[in-house]
C-alpha cells in the first residue's frame, strides 16, 4: 500500500520533506480489530508537534495522520460492533483504558504517533474506536470532525459556558471555525469573540457568525467569561488571560506549545493575568466518549466545514501550508476519493 512515513524528526527548517512516500506491507487486524481503507485523512497541527519532536513518536518509522474516515475492509476476529463496508473515522485516541478519564491514562496510544495512522491507504484500529459517520457529511468533510472537531467539543465542555455568556476564541483554523458553531448551537443566547492574526481568518469567523472579531491583543468590547486557545504559540495564552472576567477559565486546546515566544511568559504579572479567581486549565488527548456524543450533534447542526483538498503525495506541502498559517478551516489529504 501507498503510505507516507516520518523516519527522522526535526525542525520543518531543517527538513523541509520531512515525510517519504514508501510502499508498505498491508496492516492485519487482530482480534478486536478493523482494517479499515482509507478515503481521506485530515492534517492537523499536531503532526506539526510529532515532526518537530515536541511530541515525538516512540518509534521510528511512523505513518502519522489522525483524522481518519474510511470503510472497513475486514474484520478481525471477534469483532461484533461494526459491518464490512461500513463508513467510519478514527481520531487521535487510537485505544486506552475505556475508563471515563481513558484521555488521561498511561494506557492511552495515539494514532498517527504511539501506532500508524492515516497518511496511507489502510489502517488497523480496535472496533472501539471506530465511530459512524453521519450521512450528512462527505468523507472530507468528516475528517476534521474526528479531532478538530471532537477536542474543540471537549474543549468547549471545560469552558464551563453558559447561556447569554460571552466566549472567546483565539486562533481561527481547524478547530477553531467548528467551536464557534458548535457554541452558537449550544448556546444560541452567547457572543462569541474571535482573536485571530489573519484578516482572512477574521472574515471567515464573521461569516460564520462571529459577534466580534480582532488581533491577538486587541481588547474585545466585553470581557470573556471564557477563552478557547488553539494556537501553538505563547503570546495569546497572556493575552487571553489578561482580558478574561474575574472567575473566568482559560482552556487551551494544543497537545504542545512551540517555544519560539516562550520567554513572553517571563513577562506575566499576577495582578493582571492571574487574580480575581482567573482559572486556566488544559486540554489533554480526547475520549471515544466525546467522539460519540460529538457526531450526532454536528450532524444536528449541521456543521459546515470548511476543507482544502490535496492529495496524499502533497503531505508535505500541506504541513507547510499549515506551519505558515495558510489555513481556512482545515486540510485533508484524499486517499481513496469517494465521497
Amino acid at each position: 500500500m501507498r503510505a507516507m512515513v516520518l523516519t527522522s524528526t526535526g525542525s520543518l527548517d531543517q527538513n523541509p520533506v520531512p515525510l517519504e512516500l514508501v510502499d508498505k506491507a498491508m496492516p492485519k487486524p487482530g482480534r478486536g480489530e478493523l482494517l479499515i481503507e482509507v478515503s481521506v485523512c485530515g492534517v492537523c497541527h499536531t503532526e506539526l508537534d510529532e515532526i518537530e519532536g515536541r511530541t515525538p513518536p516512540p518509534k521510528l518509522p511512523v505513518v502519522p495522520g489522525h483524522e481518519i474516515v474510511g470503510r472497513i475492509a475486514a474484520l478481525g476476529e471477534g469483532c461484533t460492533y461494526h459491518a464490512p463496508g461500513e463508513r467510519v473515522g478514527v481520531g487521535w485516541i487510537h485505544s486506552s483504558s475505556g475508563d471515563a478519564d481513558e484521555n488521561l491514562s498511561d494506557r492511552f496510544r495515539a494514532t498517527g504517533r504511539d501506532v500508524d495512522g492515516g497518511y496511507a491507504e489502510f489502517v488497523v484500529v480496535p472496533q472501539d474506536y471506530a465511530y459512524p459517520i453521519p450521512g450528512v457529511f462527505s468523507d472530507a468533510e468528516a475528517a476534521p470532525l474526528l479531532c478538530a472537531g471532537g477536542v474543540g467539543y471537549r474543549s468547549l465542555k471545560l469552558a464551563r459556558m453558559q447561556d447569554g455568556q460571552v466566549l472567546g476564541l483565539t486562533g481561527f483554523g481547524g478547530s477553531g471555525h467548528l467551536v464557534l458553531q458548535l457554541a452558537k448551537h449550544l448556546y444560541p443566547a452567547a457572543k462569541v469573540f474571535v482573536f485571530a492574526r489573519s484578516e482572512k481568518e477574521r472574515q471567515f469567523a464573521l461569516e460564520l457568525g462571529a459577534d466580534w472579531v480582532g488581533d491577538t491583543i486587541d481588547a474585545p468590547p466585553e470581557a470573556p467569561h471564557a477563552i478557547i486557545d488553539t494556537t501553538p504559540a505563547w503570546r495569546p495564552v497572556l493575552a487571553a488571560l489578561e482580558c478574561l472576567r474575574p472567575g473566568g477559565r482559560l482552556v487551551i486546546n494544543a497537545i504542545r506549545k512551540e517555544a519560539g515566544d516562550r520567554d513572553l511568559m517571563a513577562s506575566i504579572r499576577y495582578e493582571d493575568h492571574l487574580w480575581m479567581e482567573k482559572e486556566l486549565k488544559s486540554v489533554a488527548n480526547v475520549t471515544h466518549q466525546d467522539l460519540l456524543e460529538f457526531l450526532p450533534i454536528a450532524a444536528a447542526i449541521p456543521l459546515r466545514v470548511e476543507v482544502q483538498l490535496y492529495a496524499l503525495e502533497e503531505a508535505n506541502k500541506a504541513l507547510h501550508e499549515l506551519r505558515s498559517g495558510h489555513v481556512r478551516g482545515a486540510k485533508v489529504l484524499v486517499i481513496a476519493p469517494s465521497g
